[in-house]
């Protein structure tokens, strides 16, 4: 049966033209070019995170989200599939990629399906994908492919680039026609731990007329 699914696209490239945008869009192509040949249709909405530098560091520290951040968390949320690029720099993740993530609400990507993937100007920083960025989507719940994607100037002309790209493609598109997200959210919501206030409210089982709550909020026990 045919589906209409949603991938976005997370790129905190910051130059023009961008090796890490080129990264995304390459594997955005062909997660597009698999589905339609499995009989789907997807819907490709990329979060360039250049543009909203601003309003991340205003949810930093004072937890404000202008428009634009919100618009980027409403496409987060609704996404069957992620793919999340981000440069390298002195071994480590961009500030603004990771600055991104912490500001989201800790239940927002429980069980979506996430290509992850990094550039960089040398080999020596092929490890950030596996060793870094794995353990933050693990931190956020999400289900990374097997296949993380890096790539290196030297890498743009190697034909080795493109089959991971091709391998991680076909990882993701599995799980998101599979449903998997959706099933999981759905299913097993409850038997997850959230925190208070998070998930737009969804804790509605958290009793707020317990001593304990009503001690917490002033009140007096029973």
């Amino acid at each position: 049966m045919s589906k209409n699914l949603s991938l976005v696209v997370v790129t905190a490239g910051t130059s023009d033209p961008s090796s890490t945008r080129l990264l995304a869009d390459r594997t955005a192509e062909r997660v597009s070019a698999l589905t339609g040949r499995r009989g789907h249709t997807v819907a490709v909405q990329v979060v360039d995170l250049r543009q909203l530098a601003t309003e991340i560091t205003t949810a930093m520290i004072s937890q404000l989200i202008g428009p634009k951040l919100r618009a980027a968390i409403t496409a987060l949320g609704e996404a069957d599939g992620i793919v999340a690029s981000t440069p390298v720099y002195k071994a480590g993740a961009s500030g603004l990629f990771t600055s991104f993530f912490q500001v989201l609400d800790n239940d927002l990507l429980i069980a979506k399906p996430v290509v992850l993937a990094a550039t960089a100007g040398t080999a020596r920083h092929a490890l950030v994908v596996d060793d870094q960025l794995r353990s933050l989507f693990a931190y956020l719940r999400t289900v990374a492919v097997p296949t993380s994607l890096f790539a290196s100037t030297e890498d743009w002309n190697d034909p080795a680039l493109n089959k991971r790209v091709d391998r991680a493609a076909l990882e993701l598109v599995v799980l998101m026609e599979s449903g998997f997200a959706q099933e999981i959210r759905g299913e097993s919501w409850h038997s997850y731990q959230h925190e208070f206030g998070s998930a737009g409210g969804t804790e509605v089982s958290i009793n707020l007329d317990s001593d304990l709550m009503r001690l917490a909020t002033g009140g007096s026990a029973n």
